[in-house]
């Protein structure tokens, strides 16, 4: 069966402009996503720019990674950075409670981390310990990484071989105070959050942007409180708030908590339920965005979903809480929705997958054995969409009803679209839901001449389909050639259980 749609889009009419930080990451010290996946030494036969793997740099590079969350998640809550500094054989030993009860030397401290972003190009996201810290720990490390003129912390950063102040924006009041983060009332927090907030001071021309640590899931009572406790409330401007943006968490599985399901060993029924489960996504955001609209009309603050993605249960033979899995076409699809919908959600000002090497949906897997790189499914999504990065987001609207698949007495709809331009180009993005079935979208292409195009798709042979290093382009994108001009505009053929864009070259 060939199913088939239509749908219009106003190449004339931009929407909000897509924030390249929703394609953030997220690298906790959790299992081998920093010390293994990219750190790896110095003096490691890997190779390396002062320990960080060239391959993995190189990778993320390429998909023009715009900023990087660390050192968590849980692992930010029992962090203390001053344990991170200074020579590295002369730095403080502690204990990973939270994932494995390793034992980790701090190698990897704030001046490695403030290396990586660089190579990178990327942004630092810090997340602050707001559990087991103080306030004054927070506060010197703002004024540790950003202040220029020999203040106590700017002299201490010196002392340790970086004289020059970094720009760090973004800065999380916390992780998660409603569980490992510290098992905190939500009224608790946000009094923490305001204290905390209050001393996290510019310097210079470094302008701090403040994320209180928001929800998971459906807890909407958690983001009322957070809203009520701005000091702007029913304002247009958020200068003065004590926060710029709270957070959202939100994992997607086909089971339940306590089972959350396979990465490789599922059938197509559990894959109907990740997308469902997946598409929720687009619930939650309106709904909290809903209550903060009560308080905040005006969207001056932001939403970021800085821990999204499929979290499966733990690959046979590997440590239970180093949480590694692999990741197929279906983790790619999971993606690719999201997608869609943080382009138009216009709270959404930042997202963080989790996370970018070894852990959960990651960018790339690398092999302890034999030290290999694979790049993931999921990283070609992000690579298949750069081109929306500060793109003007385009409308897609359905001319027809959209086929779909009812999963647990629901139905869900079996194709997502999303699109944007930017100057003389637009990128359409198309994914084909459906298991077994090819789908032909007819799009209806407005307001601007189209001159050219080039279409590349992302699927596999099965649902289940995944690289590895013996055969690392098992799941990788290739040109899509079915695609025709039509009267109005293309008709794209999608092959079952896919991920498409189509670049435009516009004039006019």
């Amino acid at each position: 069966m060939n199913r088939s749609a239509s749908a219009v889009i106003n190449l004339d009419l931009p929407g909000r402009v897509i924030p390249r930080h929703v394609y953030g990451h997220f690298a906790e010290h959790l299992g081998r996503c920093v010390y293994d996946g990219i750190f790896v030494g110095a003096d490691s036969p890997i190779p390396n720019v002062r320990g960080m793997r060239t391959d993995v740099v190189a990778a993320l590079r390429a998909i023009k990674i715009p900023n990087l969350r660390w050192p968590g998640g849980c692992f930010a809550d029992e962090y203390h950075w001053r344990d991170g500094i200074g020579p590295q054989s002369e730095r403080v030993r502690m204990v990973n409670r939270l994932w494995g009860d390793v034992v980790e030397d701090n190698s990897f401290g704030t001046h490695e981390f403030m290396d990586l972003c660089e190579m990178l190009g990327a942004e630092p996201y810090i997340t602050g310990n707001l559990g087991s810290g103080t306030v004054r720990e927070m506060a010197d490390w703002v004024e540790y990484l950003t202040r220029a003129d020999g203040s106590p912390m700017s002299a201490l950063r010196g002392a340790n071989g970086h004289p020059e102040p970094w720009p760090v924006r973004f800065w999380g009041l916390g992780n998660e105070p409603w569980g490992c983060g510290g098992n905190m009332p939500a009224q608790y927090y946000a009094d923490q959050a305001r204290q905390y907030a209050t001393f996290l001071r510019d310097h210079g021309d470094n302008k701090i942007y403040k994320i209180a640590a928001g929800p998971s899931d459906d807890d909407y009572q958690w983001t009322q409180t957070l809203m009520q406790s701005l000091s702007c409330l029913g304002k247009c401007s958020g200068s003065a708030n004590h926060f710029q943006a709270i957070s959202l968490h939100y994992y997607t599985f086909s089971g339940e908590w306590e089972d959350k399901g396979h990465a490789l060993d599922f059938d197509e029924a559990d894959y109907y339920l990740t997308l469902k489960h997946a598409q929720r996504i687009g619930e939650l955001i309106r709904r909290h965005s809903a209550v903060m609209d009560s308080y905040n009309p005006c969207g001056t603050v932001g939403l970021v979903v800085d821990e999204w993605g499929t979290w499966w249960e733990v690959e046979p033979g590997e440590n239970p809480a180093f949480l590694y899995q692999q990741n197929t076409m279906r983790d790619a699809l999971v993606a690719s929705v999201h997608f869609d919908i943080f382009h138009t959600a216009e709270r959404v000002v930042m997202a963080n997958i989790a996370q970018t090497v070894n852990v959960l949906q990651a960018m790339v897997l690398t092999d302890p054995a034999t030290g290999a790189m694979v790049l993931t499914p999921t990283y070609h999504v992000f690579a298949m969409n750069v081109g929306h990065h500060d793109a003007a987001s385009l409308g897609v609207a359905w001319k027809t009803p959209l086929p779909t698949q009812t999963v647990a007495g629901t139905p869900i709809p079996l194709l997502s679209a999303s699109a944007s331009a930017k100057r003389d180009t637009a990128l359409v993005s198309l994914s084909n839901l459906d298991a077994e079935n090819a789908a032909t979208v007819s799009l209806e292409l407005r307001g601007r001449e189209v001159t050219g195009y080039r279409a590349t798709v992302l699927t596999a042979p099965s649902l289940q389909g995944h690289n590895t290093p013996e055969h690392p382009q098992a799941v990788a994108p290739t040109a899509l050639d079915a695609v025709a001009k039509t009267r109005t505009g293309l008709s794209v053929e999608l092959p079952p259980h896919s991920y498409a864009t189509v670049e435009l070259s516009l004039g006019g």
